[in-house]
Protein backbone atom coordinates (compact mmCIF):
# COMPACT_ATOMS: atom_id res chain seq x y z
CA UNK A 1 0.00 0.00 0.00
CA UNK A 2 1.09 3.30 -1.03
CA UNK A 3 -0.17 6.97 -0.31
CA UNK A 4 -0.01 8.07 -4.14
CA UNK A 5 -2.87 4.67 -4.11
CA UNK A 6 -4.54 5.93 -1.35
CA UNK A 7 -4.71 9.69 -3.12
CA UNK A 8 -6.06 7.55 -6.32
CA UNK A 9 -8.57 6.00 -4.46
CA UNK A 10 -9.77 8.95 -2.83
CA UNK A 11 -9.63 11.34 -5.98
CA UNK A 12 -11.84 8.14 -7.57
CA UNK A 13 -14.45 8.47 -4.98
CA UNK A 14 -14.22 12.23 -5.35
CA UNK A 15 -14.86 12.54 -9.19
CA UNK A 16 -16.49 9.48 -10.00
CA UNK A 17 -14.55 9.42 -12.87
CA UNK A 18 -11.02 7.15 -13.82
CA UNK A 19 -10.31 10.07 -16.76
CA UNK A 20 -10.90 12.97 -14.48
CA UNK A 21 -8.36 11.78 -11.56
CA UNK A 22 -5.89 10.93 -14.30
CA UNK A 23 -6.09 14.89 -15.31
CA UNK A 24 -5.85 16.34 -11.78
CA UNK A 25 -2.75 14.05 -11.65
CA UNK A 26 -0.90 14.65 -14.33
CA UNK A 27 -1.00 11.07 -15.02
CA UNK A 28 -2.49 8.14 -17.95
CA UNK A 29 -5.88 6.74 -17.28
CA UNK A 30 -4.04 3.00 -17.34
CA UNK A 31 -1.43 4.27 -14.50
CA UNK A 32 -4.89 5.26 -12.91
CA UNK A 33 -6.93 1.88 -13.20
CA UNK A 34 -3.83 -0.33 -12.47
CA UNK A 35 -2.86 1.61 -9.29
CA UNK A 36 -6.96 1.17 -7.94
CA UNK A 37 -6.44 -2.59 -8.81
CA UNK A 38 -3.34 -3.34 -6.83
CA UNK A 39 -5.01 -1.46 -3.90
CA UNK A 40 -7.77 -3.87 -3.99
CA UNK A 41 -5.39 -7.07 -4.78
CA UNK A 42 -3.63 -6.07 -1.62
CA UNK A 43 -6.86 -5.76 0.47
CA UNK A 44 -8.33 -8.66 -1.23
CA UNK A 45 -11.55 -6.39 -1.41
CA UNK A 46 -13.25 -4.41 -4.20
CA UNK A 47 -13.51 -0.73 -3.44
CA UNK A 48 -15.06 0.46 -6.79
CA UNK A 49 -18.39 -0.39 -7.96
CA UNK A 50 -18.34 0.13 -12.16
CA UNK A 51 -21.10 0.27 -14.28
CA UNK A 52 -21.37 1.43 -18.21
CA UNK A 53 -22.42 5.03 -17.13
CA UNK A 54 -21.38 5.25 -13.55
CA UNK A 55 -18.83 4.79 -10.34
CA UNK A 56 -19.80 3.81 -7.17
CA UNK A 57 -18.06 3.00 -3.68
CA UNK A 58 -18.58 -0.30 -2.62
CA UNK A 59 -19.98 -0.87 1.11
CA UNK A 60 -16.79 -1.52 2.08
CA UNK A 61 -15.09 0.97 -0.24
CA UNK A 62 -17.49 3.84 1.85
CA UNK A 63 -16.29 2.72 5.11
CA UNK A 64 -12.56 2.70 4.16
CA UNK A 65 -12.73 6.14 2.79
CA UNK A 66 -13.00 7.95 5.83
CA UNK A 67 -9.60 6.36 7.20
CA UNK A 68 -8.03 6.84 4.18
CA UNK A 69 -8.83 10.47 4.03
CA UNK A 70 -7.65 10.24 7.63
CA UNK A 71 -4.13 8.90 6.56
CA UNK A 72 -3.58 11.58 3.42
CA UNK A 73 -4.22 14.41 5.79
CA UNK A 74 -1.70 13.48 8.64
CA UNK A 75 0.96 12.72 5.48
CA UNK A 76 -0.30 16.40 4.66
CA UNK A 77 0.27 17.58 7.85
CA UNK A 78 3.34 15.59 8.09
CA UNK A 79 4.90 17.31 4.97
CA UNK A 80 4.11 21.03 6.13
CA UNK A 81 5.60 20.25 9.15
CA UNK A 82 9.41 19.39 7.64
CA UNK A 83 8.61 22.45 5.58
CA UNK A 84 8.34 24.40 8.24
CA UNK A 85 11.77 22.51 10.58
CA UNK A 86 13.58 24.10 7.18
CA UNK A 87 12.39 27.34 7.70
CA UNK A 88 10.00 27.45 4.30
CA UNK A 89 6.61 29.03 4.55
CA UNK A 90 5.48 27.79 1.13
CA UNK A 91 2.02 25.30 1.20
CA UNK A 92 -1.45 25.59 0.64
CA UNK A 93 -4.72 26.27 3.01
CA UNK A 94 -7.56 25.17 2.28
CA UNK A 95 -10.53 27.00 4.70
CA UNK A 96 -14.21 26.51 4.98
CA UNK A 97 -16.58 29.78 5.06
CA UNK A 98 -20.32 30.26 5.70
CA UNK A 99 -22.32 33.08 4.33
CA UNK A 100 -21.83 36.78 4.98
CA UNK A 101 -21.19 36.17 8.46
CA UNK A 102 -17.46 34.40 8.11
CA UNK A 103 -16.98 35.40 3.95
CA UNK A 104 -17.99 39.25 4.09
CA UNK A 105 -17.08 39.96 7.80
CA UNK A 106 -14.33 38.23 9.34
CA UNK A 107 -12.63 36.80 6.89
CA UNK A 108 -11.10 39.62 4.86
CA UNK A 109 -9.55 41.11 7.74
CA UNK A 110 -7.72 37.82 8.87
CA UNK A 111 -6.77 37.12 5.27
CA UNK A 112 -5.20 40.66 4.75
CA UNK A 113 -2.80 40.16 8.08
CA UNK A 114 -2.15 36.43 6.95
CA UNK A 115 -0.86 37.03 3.46
CA UNK A 116 1.57 39.79 4.68
CA UNK A 117 3.46 37.53 7.20
CA UNK A 118 3.18 34.29 5.40
CA UNK A 119 2.88 35.62 1.23
CA UNK A 120 3.28 32.07 -0.09
CA UNK A 121 0.90 30.06 1.20
CA UNK A 122 -1.51 29.77 -1.30
CA UNK A 123 -5.42 29.75 0.00
CA UNK A 124 -8.44 28.24 -1.22
CA UNK A 125 -11.56 29.03 0.24
CA UNK A 126 -15.21 27.11 0.00
CA UNK A 127 -18.05 28.79 0.66
CA UNK A 128 -21.75 27.44 1.38
CA UNK A 129 -24.27 27.29 4.53
CA UNK A 130 -22.61 26.75 8.27
CA UNK A 131 -23.43 22.52 8.11
CA UNK A 132 -21.91 22.01 4.58
CA UNK A 133 -18.82 23.55 6.39
CA UNK A 134 -18.83 21.01 8.92
CA UNK A 135 -19.52 18.36 6.68
CA UNK A 136 -16.16 19.23 4.71
CA UNK A 137 -14.04 19.27 7.89
CA UNK A 138 -15.58 15.94 8.61
CA UNK A 139 -14.73 14.83 5.05
CA UNK A 140 -11.41 16.60 5.21
CA UNK A 141 -11.90 18.47 2.08
CA UNK A 142 -10.81 21.47 3.94
CA UNK A 143 -8.38 22.06 6.88
CA UNK A 144 -10.15 24.58 9.11
CA UNK A 145 -13.61 25.96 9.05
CA UNK A 146 -15.74 28.71 10.38
CA UNK A 147 -18.46 27.60 12.10
CA UNK A 148 -21.19 28.33 14.83
CA UNK A 149 -19.73 27.08 18.72
CA UNK A 150 -20.08 24.67 20.82
CA UNK A 151 -19.40 21.83 17.94
CA UNK A 152 -18.83 18.36 20.09
CA UNK A 153 -17.29 16.97 16.83
CA UNK A 154 -14.72 19.27 16.30
CA UNK A 155 -11.50 21.16 18.02
CA UNK A 156 -12.88 24.58 18.02
CA UNK A 157 -11.23 28.04 18.36
CA UNK A 158 -13.70 31.03 19.37
CA UNK A 159 -13.26 34.32 17.46
CA UNK A 160 -16.51 36.52 18.09
CA UNK A 161 -19.80 36.51 19.42
CA UNK A 162 -22.61 37.74 17.42
CA UNK A 163 -26.55 38.06 17.13
CA UNK A 164 -29.39 37.72 15.06
CA UNK A 165 -31.89 41.02 14.65
CA UNK A 166 -34.95 41.46 12.52
CA UNK A 167 -34.92 43.41 9.22
CA UNK A 168 -38.34 45.28 8.74
CA UNK A 169 -39.78 47.82 6.40
CA UNK A 170 -40.13 51.22 8.14
CA UNK A 171 -43.80 51.34 7.41
CA UNK A 172 -44.74 48.41 9.58
CA UNK A 173 -45.97 48.94 12.82
CA UNK A 174 -43.49 46.82 14.16
CA UNK A 175 -40.63 48.58 13.31
CA UNK A 176 -41.82 51.13 15.79
CA UNK A 177 -40.53 48.93 19.07
CA UNK A 178 -37.12 48.65 20.11
CA UNK A 179 -37.54 44.86 20.07
CA UNK A 180 -38.93 42.08 18.05
CA UNK A 181 -40.71 38.96 19.64
CA UNK A 182 -39.93 36.51 17.29
CA UNK A 183 -43.32 34.95 17.75
CA UNK A 184 -44.69 38.58 16.01
CA UNK A 185 -43.07 37.94 12.50
CA UNK A 186 -45.01 34.74 11.64
CA UNK A 187 -47.92 37.24 10.12
CA UNK A 188 -45.47 39.35 7.76
CA UNK A 189 -44.70 38.11 4.65
CA UNK A 190 -41.14 36.53 5.08
CA UNK A 191 -37.86 37.00 3.56
CA UNK A 192 -35.69 33.74 4.14
CA UNK A 193 -31.40 33.33 4.03
CA UNK A 194 -30.63 30.68 1.83
CA UNK A 195 -26.72 31.75 2.79
CA UNK A 196 -24.83 30.40 5.65
CA UNK A 197 -27.22 31.31 8.73
CA UNK A 198 -30.09 29.68 7.12
CA UNK A 199 -29.66 26.59 9.15
CA UNK A 200 -29.42 28.94 12.50
CA UNK A 201 -32.79 30.53 11.30
CA UNK A 202 -34.65 27.59 10.87
CA UNK A 203 -34.01 26.62 14.39
CA UNK A 204 -34.94 29.97 15.72
CA UNK A 205 -38.13 29.92 14.20
CA UNK A 206 -39.16 26.20 15.31
CA UNK A 207 -38.08 26.94 18.70
CA UNK A 208 -40.51 29.76 19.19
CA UNK A 209 -43.00 27.63 17.37
CA UNK A 210 -43.13 30.63 14.10
CA UNK A 211 -44.64 29.44 10.76
CA UNK A 212 -43.50 32.16 8.97
CA UNK A 213 -45.01 32.94 5.51
CA UNK A 214 -42.38 32.61 3.61
CA UNK A 215 -42.50 34.20 0.26
CA UNK A 216 -38.81 34.83 -1.01
CA UNK A 217 -36.07 32.35 -0.74
CA UNK A 218 -32.51 34.62 -1.24
CA UNK A 219 -28.98 33.85 -1.01
CA UNK A 220 -27.30 37.17 -1.13
CA UNK A 221 -27.59 39.44 2.12
CA UNK A 222 -27.77 42.35 -0.42
CA UNK A 223 -30.77 41.43 -2.02
CA UNK A 224 -32.55 40.73 1.40
CA UNK A 225 -31.74 43.81 2.43
CA UNK A 226 -32.98 45.56 -0.92
CA UNK A 227 -36.16 43.63 -0.71
CA UNK A 228 -37.28 44.90 2.50
CA UNK A 229 -36.38 47.98 1.17
CA UNK A 230 -38.73 48.15 -0.72
CA UNK A 231 -41.55 46.74 1.24
CA UNK A 232 -41.75 42.68 0.57
CA UNK A 233 -40.92 41.42 3.71
CA UNK A 234 -39.49 40.88 6.74
CA UNK A 235 -35.98 38.50 7.38
CA UNK A 236 -33.44 37.48 10.37
CA UNK A 237 -29.93 38.33 9.55
CA UNK A 238 -26.70 38.69 11.29
CA UNK A 239 -26.53 41.69 13.21
CA UNK A 240 -22.49 42.03 12.49
CA UNK A 241 -23.37 42.29 8.69
CA UNK A 242 -25.81 44.78 8.48
CA UNK A 243 -23.55 48.00 9.56
CA UNK A 244 -24.25 51.67 9.63
CA UNK A 245 -23.10 52.13 6.57
CA UNK A 246 -25.30 49.35 4.71
CA UNK A 247 -28.07 50.42 6.49
CA UNK A 248 -27.57 54.48 5.53
CA UNK A 249 -28.06 53.08 1.54
CA UNK A 250 -31.26 52.09 2.51
CA UNK A 251 -33.29 54.27 5.04
CA UNK A 252 -36.21 52.25 4.79
CA UNK A 253 -34.54 49.26 6.43
CA UNK A 254 -35.48 49.10 10.68
CA UNK A 255 -32.77 46.93 12.01
CA UNK A 256 -34.52 45.38 15.40
CA UNK A 257 -32.88 43.54 18.26
CA UNK A 258 -35.11 40.18 19.49
CA UNK A 259 -36.15 40.01 23.26
CA UNK A 260 -35.11 37.17 24.39
CA UNK A 261 -31.32 38.67 22.49
CA UNK A 262 -31.07 35.62 19.94
CA UNK A 263 -26.63 35.33 20.45
CA UNK A 264 -24.23 32.93 18.98
CA UNK A 265 -20.57 32.18 18.90
CA UNK A 266 -18.59 31.80 15.92
CA UNK A 267 -15.35 30.25 15.68
CA UNK A 268 -12.74 28.01 13.81
CA UNK A 269 -12.62 24.39 14.12
CA UNK A 270 -10.64 21.49 12.96
CA UNK A 271 -10.92 18.14 13.15
CA UNK A 272 -8.44 17.34 15.04
CA UNK A 273 -5.94 19.77 16.47
CA UNK A 274 -3.35 17.23 17.08
CA UNK A 275 -3.19 16.83 13.85
CA UNK A 276 -2.94 20.92 12.36
CA UNK A 277 -0.68 21.38 9.81
CA UNK A 278 1.62 24.65 10.42
CA UNK A 279 -0.14 26.71 8.24
CA UNK A 280 -3.34 25.72 9.66
CA UNK A 281 -1.77 26.87 13.33
CA UNK A 282 -0.39 30.10 12.14
CA UNK A 283 -3.80 31.28 10.44
CA UNK A 284 -5.92 30.26 13.91
CA UNK A 285 -3.26 32.44 15.63
CA UNK A 286 -3.60 35.22 13.33
CA UNK A 287 -7.50 35.16 13.00
CA UNK A 288 -7.70 34.93 16.97
CA UNK A 289 -5.06 38.02 17.13
CA UNK A 290 -7.36 40.49 14.49
CA UNK A 291 -10.76 40.00 16.44
CA UNK A 292 -9.39 40.02 19.89
CA UNK A 293 -8.84 43.91 19.18
CA UNK A 294 -12.83 44.63 18.17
Amino acid sequence: MTFTQLEIFALIAELKSFTATAEKLGISQSAVSHALKSLEQQWGINLISRTQSDIELTTTGQQLLTHVKELLSISNTLEKEVAAIHGLNEGTLHIGSFGASSSIYLLPEILESFRQRYPKIEIYIDEGEDKEVAQWLLERRIEVGFLIMPDERFDTFPLIEDRFVALIPNSYPLAQQLYIDPAQLENCPFIMTMAGSRHQVELILKNFNVKPDIKFYVSQILSIVSMVHNQLGVSIVSDMVITKELLSLYPNVVKRPFKPNLKRSIGLAVKNKKHMSPAVKAFIEVAQEVWSDH
